[in-house]
């Protein structure tokens, strides 16, 4: 039985760069949507540039700010600041359900593919854009990137650095509000086509990193609003928990134990059970929720020198079986080769662009009938331009044409 795609169909028209915005049609091109990504013949997406990423070298041909927002795709290179690329683009745009892009309005404006030039050519389109930080607004025209607007002026940055560092993190995580952002803007187009398939009508829709970020925040931002009191992250080793078993533990060999049982009732037993400390469950101190509440740093002590006695994969393969709930502090290589996320497929293998070992890539969040992903590597630049716009119906001569202008690779 071949893997569903629910995009199956629908052709989307791709004018970005980066990873936001592409983002989403690599979301959409894995729910079968036929994604056309649309590149500078010469340079290609800027990002193809990129040589590191979080201080780490890159491989130019196993390159994962590549391969993680554009697999699936097909690549067109045009050149749209001239009148000829301008031209094939619209050629374009007429077969398309959706346009996506993230270049800023005087871009848009300048080569000629703003909402109001495409919806000329097909008035029926879906003008999807990714902006730093809106498309309304005194700042409509100012750019920006994940670090700036996902993490660092949402607020995001500020509530994950504890307040004793004296200082601001820096993001760890390369593309962290991309991904997010993107997921979104896939979200929004698969709306806008139910809504244009009910009432005929296409609309526009416009994400931004700072939304995304504010909306991945929105508890906490609603709370702040509330109060005008901003939470931070604490420093490890500090706790402000009323809870015992609210709280990360460190292990005989330096890992890390999360607990995490929100509400102990009917939990209390077990979890003192599986941690040791059976005589637990009958001390006054801990044996209901208030007195265990009151004396929650006593048994913040306890249950830290029981977890410290014993190493991390102990801890890891003993509570599988305690009722409340509780994680192992990975980090995200671990997550790589963790037997519930291979399970439910969370990764894909494609073909390498260097014909070397398949490449692994993340599977989007969002899973249909329980079926793998199934997808191809990211398109080298301008690897399809010839094939698409024959499909379009453009002759050989025709091709050569505008190949010898400069329009197209």
């Amino acid at each position: 039985m071949s893997v569903i795609k629910v995009m199956e169909g629908v052709r989307v028209l791709e004018v970005a760069q980066f990873t936001f915005v592409p983002a989403a049609g690599a979301i959409l091109a894995d729910w079968g949507a036929d994604v056309i990504k649309v590149e500078h013949p010469v340079r290609g997406d800027t990002q193809r540039g990129f040589i590191n990423m979080g201080g780490f070298q890159l491989d130019p041909n196993r390159h994962p700010l590549i391969e993680h927002p554009n697999r699936g795709k097909r690549s067109v290179g045009i050149d749209v600041s001239t009148p000829e690329g301008q031209e094939v683009l619209y050629e374009l745009a007429k077969t398309a359900d959706v346009f996506l892009t993230n270049y800023m309005p005087q871009a848009r404006q300048k080569n000629k593919f703003d909402i109001e030039h495409i919806r000329a050519v097909n008035p029926d389109i879906i003008y999807a854009r990714g902006s730093a930080y809106g498309d309304k607004g005194p700042e409509r025209l100012v750019g920006g990137f994940d670090g700036t607007a996902f993490w660092t002026r949402s607020g995001v940055g500020h509530a994950l650095t504890p307040e004793e560092l004296g200082g601001a993190l820096p993001q760890g995580i390369p593309a962290f509000g991309d991904s997010i952002g993107g997921m979104n803007i896939a979200g929004g187009i698969s709306a806008a086509l139910f809504h244009r398939e009910r009432t005929g009508e296409a609309i526009e829709l416009d994400v931004s990193l700072l939304s995304t970020a504010w909306w991945a925040a929105g508890a906490s931002v609603t709370q702040g609003m509330e109060t005008g009191e901003t939470m931070r992250s604490l420093m490890p080793g500090t706790t402000t928990s009323v809870n015992p078993f609210m709280a990360n533990y460190l292990t005989s060999d330096g890992g890390t134990i999360n607990l995490c049982i929100v509400s102990p009732t009917g939990y209390i037993r077990d979890a003192f059970e599986h941690l040791g400390l059976a005589e637990l469950a009958d001390d006054p101190r801990f044996c209901d929720v208030m007195p265990l509440i009151q004396n929650a740093e006593a048994g913040v002590q306890l249950i830290a020198e029981a977890i410290a006695a014993k190493p991390f994969d102990y801890w890891r393969q003993h509570l599988k079986t305690m009722k409340g709930q509780w994680a192992p502090f990975q980090s995200l290589v671990d997550l790589a080769t963790d037997e519930q996320a291979l399970a439910n497929d969370m990764v894909a293998e494609v073909e390498a662009g260097d014909g070397g070992a398949p490449f692994k890539v993340v599977r989007g969040p969002v899973q249909f009938n329980h079926e793998p992903l199934e997808t191809t590597r990211a398109p080298q630049a301008s690897e399809h331009t010839e094939i698409v716009l024959m499909e379009l119906g453009l002759d050989w001569d025709r091709i050569e044409e505008l190949k010898d202008k400069g329009a197209i690779a």
